[in-house]
């Protein structure tokens, strides 16, 4: 018995010795199987195949820190109600928006000093042609200028610099800046993703005015409001956002300036203060006979050559009419206020399931 187990072993090892010469034989060959697949020769060995070029798999769409995912779906784009001052500017158009992402409060101070920071540091980023340091720190001197014989010398000293307002809306920042911020904050993502080995992630960038109008309103197609219709106070008679309900009134919804993100309600897509606190840039330059011109599909206005920048949501110091999911406005990019600020989009890459949203 012992006799057998012996031979059996040794033919055992034989066989190990006969398989290992066949495959290193295999190994050898430009074109083997075991060349193919762990890299010997050419490399990745498709036998002839039109079978896709290697080294690409492990892609997902992941959800960016302190974003929503906003599903894909068709609107009624335009004013929810009356155009009291008969603008004429933003008629209804069915449209249909991509699915993206977009940040679930507006950009904060202390998110914001994040960016600063980084570049006075030294940040590989380059600085857009004409821009300097100056001109990326929020202008705090919006607190005195924007008003006339008020006293915003307080909020001058203290908005930007005291931790006290770490968590309030960035404000003094023009639309430059604002994109500026944009490609920092993907350059400082896909960095990260690159040492770890992972795909890069799309960029941020600035909301369109369509994309913005979509998320606004939740879901919930010719909202006037980004909560629903039609009124301004829930039930129990409290303010839904912070804004300028009366001439000299500044106080109801509990804040004579800006308050903090995420104070009010969010919307149905768990976006917070869509209307009222700051207003917020969108990528699209601001034409008033926009509207007709633009695609049905992700319509978008861009012209460089116009310096009027789309600004939606209505601010702290607006009046209700403003907060309306399709009131249009804007300001010269060039331009910072005490009560406006952003908030960035992605891109969602890839056909939506539905199921991460």
């Amino acid at each position: 018995m012992i006799f057998k187990f012996r031979v059996m072993n040794k033919i055992g090892v034989l066989k190990s010795y006969a398989l290992l010469l066949i495959l290193a034989q295999f190994g050898l060959q430009s074109c083997g199987i075991i060349g193919g697949l762990f890299g010997g020769g050419t490399g990745f060995d498709d036998n002839g195949e039109l079978v896709g070029a290697p080294g690409r798999e492990g892609w997902e769409m992941s959800r960016p820190f302190g974003m929503v995912a906003i599903p894909p779906g068709t609107f009624h784009m335009g004013q929810a109600d009356e155009d009291v001052p008969a603008t004429q500017i933003n008629f209804n158009k069915q449209v249909t928006i991509g699915p993206f992402f977009m940040d679930d409060t507006e950009i904060t101070n202390n998110e914001y000093r994040q960016f600063t920071e980084d570049i006075l540091e030294g940040s590989e980023v380059d600085l857009p042609e004409g821009f300097v340091l100056e001109d990326l720190i929020p202008d705090s001197l919006v607190w005195t200028r924007d008003f006339t014989h008020h006293m915003g010398d307080p909020l001058m000293v203290y908005y930007w610099s005291h931790p006290a307002f770490d968590d309030y809306p960035v404000v003094g920042v023009d639309w430059e800046a604002a994109k500026y911020f944009c490609k920092w904050r993907t350059d400082h993502l896909n960095s990260y993703r690159a040492e770890s080995g992972l795909f890069p992630m799309p960029n941020f960038r600035l909301p369109s005015e369509a994309e913005w109008e979509y998320a606004a309103r939740g879901g919930r197609d010719m909202a006037k409001y980004p909560w629903g219709n039609p009124y301004i106070r829930n039930q129990k008679g409290c303010l839904l956002a912070n804004f300028k309900p009366g001439r000299g009134n500044y106080f109801d919804d509990g804040f004579a300036y800006t308050a903090p993100v995420a104070t009010f309600f969010a919307n149905d897509y768990g976006l917070y203060e869509m209307s009222g606190n700051v207003a917020e840039w969108c990528e699209d330059a601001f034409d008033p006979s926009s509207m007709p011109l633009v695609w049905d599909l992700n319509p978008a206005f861009f012209k460089e050559e116009i310096n009027k920048k789309v600004i939606r949501g209505g601010a702290w110091n607006s009046i209700a009419y403003y907060l309306e999911t399709g009131t249009r406005t804007f300001e010269y990019k060039d331009s910072t206020r005490a009560s406006i600020g952003f908030r960035c989009a992605m891109t969602h890459l890839g056909r939506s399931g539905g199921n991460e949203f």
